[in-house]
């Protein structure tokens, strides 16, 4: 394995930690602020709404070396951490957050171009799946060490860990990763020239309809686990390393097979069988064993689904590539973001848990949709 994909996926566990974290340790932040969880909440959207706005903003960063852009992205992440780990307040905390947010999209499409150019030829798939290994280890080990320190010290270490493990990333990226030819500067409207086309949109619509429907039952799995699968509330951090154990082997496989049965074929199949999985939830979710098996296919899933969509968005946004590929990112908080709102709706009706799995396959299904017609009309016709 190349030294310059492990620095890269050095940066996206940082940025999977920074982002991930903010679910376990929200009562503890909420406590010592002084706020009541509700409003702790916003500080997980304050991070969203930091990738949505940072990722367009590759545009202005176009004419810079992509090796230099990664290293001032790292050093936002730095920042945005430690400025989290020493806040003393709810209003900076937010501001904290938002700062964190900043660079994540912009990071992954810029990683996700180095990566690709980086790859022996036919692994582009299987590089970017490499890059993002670092998100999936963050949620196998990371989340929970994060909630373990704050459970057992203080919530502002984990961010300090955070920040710190961000002078790793830059080193790393220095001394692995070579100089890569700059992108073409197709000036500031050629950067969204690619736009024109349906097939970006048709990729965002399934990134975004797709994890938005997965997150309107994982957003919740803490309470289904517990509530109605029966587990010990004691066993929830076993369970959830075996969910992200389910990431990594998604990621891991879908990179290969992307690379050797093309990328949009590999993403419309998971896409699929994650809405099959999703209706299956809600009607066995009451058999602990079967439950569990659930869910590591679902999160299997979930990250199956990033390098194919990754590596497509790359291709079909000639001329705004950055943009293209930080669409991505953007697409996967904004669908985080409706699912958790969307699989809330049968909560508050009174319903169980496992109706939140039934709110979601129809997105996963309209996710499917999309990348069938995208797979028909683009990836079909270029292979002819």
């Amino acid at each position: 394995m190349k030294k310059s994909l492990i620095a890269l996926a050095f940066g996206t566990l940082g940025l999977g930690i920074a982002e991930f974290v903010m679910m376990g340790i929200l009562p503890a932040v909420a406590s010592d602020l002084g706020i009541n969880i509700a409003t702790a909440g916003h500080l997980i959207s304050a991070y969203a709404l930091g990738v949505c706005v940072g990722a367009p903003g590759l545009v202005l960063a176009r004419k810079y070396p992509l090796k230099k852009i990664l290293l001032v992205l790292v050093g936002v992440v730095m920042a945005g951490n430690l400025f989290a780990a020493a806040a003393p307040g709810y209003w900076t905390m937010m501001v904290a957050r938002f700062i964190s947010g900043l660079p994540h999209g912009a990071y992954f499409g810029v990683g996700s171009i180095v990566a690709d150019r980086l790859a022996d030829k036919g692994k582009g798939s299987e590089a970017v799946s490499i890059m993002v290994a670092g998100m999936t280890v963050a949620n196998l080990f990371g989340v929970p060490l994060g909630t373990s320190l704050s459970t057992l010290f203080t919530w502002r270490l984990t961010f300090l860990l955070v920040g710190c493990w961000g002078l790793v990333v830059l080193f790393s990226i220095w001394r692995w990763v070579p100089q890569v030819e700059n992108l073409p500067d197709t000036g500031f409207r050629g950067q969204f020239l690619f736009l024109k086309s349906a097939a970006p949109w048709l990729l965002i619509g399934a990134t975004m309809l797709g994890n938005g429907g997965i997150f309107c039952w994982y957003s919740y799995i803490s309470p289904l686990l517990t509530q109605v699968s029966v587990f010990s509330p004691h066993s929830i951090t076993s369970l959830m390393v075996l969910a992200g154990l389910g990431m990594v082997i998604g990621n891991l496989v879908s990179g290969r097979l992307s690379d050797r049965y093309m990328p949009g074929k590999v993403a419309a199949f998971t896409q699929g069988s994650a809405c099959v999985v999703l209706l299956l939830i809600f009607f066995l979710a009451r058999i602990p064993w079967a439950s569990v098996l659930l869910m590591c296919l679902c999160t299997a899933c979930l990250f199956a689904l990033s390098s194919p969509q990754q590596i497509l968005l790359i291709r079909y946004s000639k001329g705004g590539e950055m943009l293209g590929a930080a669409g991505v990112q953007v697409a996967f908080n904004l669908g985080n973001a409706i699912g958790a709102y969307c699989g809330g709706l049968p909560l508050e009706a009174g319903l169980e848990y496992n109706y939140t799995a039934l709110v979601g396959a129809p997105f996963a299904l309209a996710g499917f949709v999309l990348l069938y017609v995208f797979r028909r009309k683009y990836e079909r016709a270029a292979v002819r």
